[in-house]
């Protein structure tokens, strides 16, 4: 079993050391520490971590300007760490992309949890965003073989079902998906 890789961004150095002293407790591999946020930003980009906790306050950029770049870019989920808990900060830290939000101090019984929500958040997400891709492409497919059997009905005079077998044979045919098989057509027709 791999080790989950965790990103640690806290600009305290005793609460990072903390932080990472009871991940390693329970079983993660802090991969990278960072005091501030664009350090935080370029250890995500390089290291590529399962999981980061930032902090909200830090040097430069801030925990959120960072969330929200690592979760745009679909790094890993984010935890954020904070001793704040105003519901401003806790919205922006969800409109940024973070999956939990831990409030200091903490201990181990809290950190395991919202690791782990937010974990699964963050698969449920992918899943989601995959399930997506595949509608929006199957809704172009269709688009286009309904376009190309348009054009084959009107230029061989077929019927609808003649027109859908003929793009059928043509994709067995050629070795081709029908949404390739629809795109040749159109192209060869403009």
């Amino acid at each position: 079993m791999t080790r989950l890789r965790v990103l640690i961004a806290e600009d305290e150095a005793i609460i990072r050391l903390d932080l990472k002293e009871i991940l390693e407790e329970l079983g993660y591999s802090v991969i990278g520490e960072a005091w501030d946020g664009e350090t935080a930003l370029e250890l995500a980009g390089t290291l590529n971590p399962d999981l980061a906790i930032l902090d909200i306050k830090m040097p430069g950029m801030n925990g959120v300007e960072v969330a929200r770049a690592i979760t745009s870019a679909g790094i890993c989920p984010v935890v954020m760490l904070t001793a704040y808990s105003q519901k401003s900060l806790i919205e922006e830290a969800i409109k940024a992309g973070a999956m939990a939000y831990l409030v200091k101090p903490f201990d181990k019984s809290d950190l395991l949890p919202a690791i782990e929500v937010a974990l699964s958040r963050f698969l449920e997400m992918k899943e989601l965003e995959g399930q997506v891709k595949d509608l929006e492409d199957r809704l172009e497919t269709r688009k286009l073989v309904e376009r190309a059997k348009g054009m084959l009905m009107q230029k061989l005079g077929l019927d609808e079902a003649a027109a859908f077998r003929q793009l059928q044979k043509w994709s067995m045919d050629k070795q081709l998906s029908l949404k390739q098989v629809a795109e040749s057509i159109l192209r060869a027709e403009e």
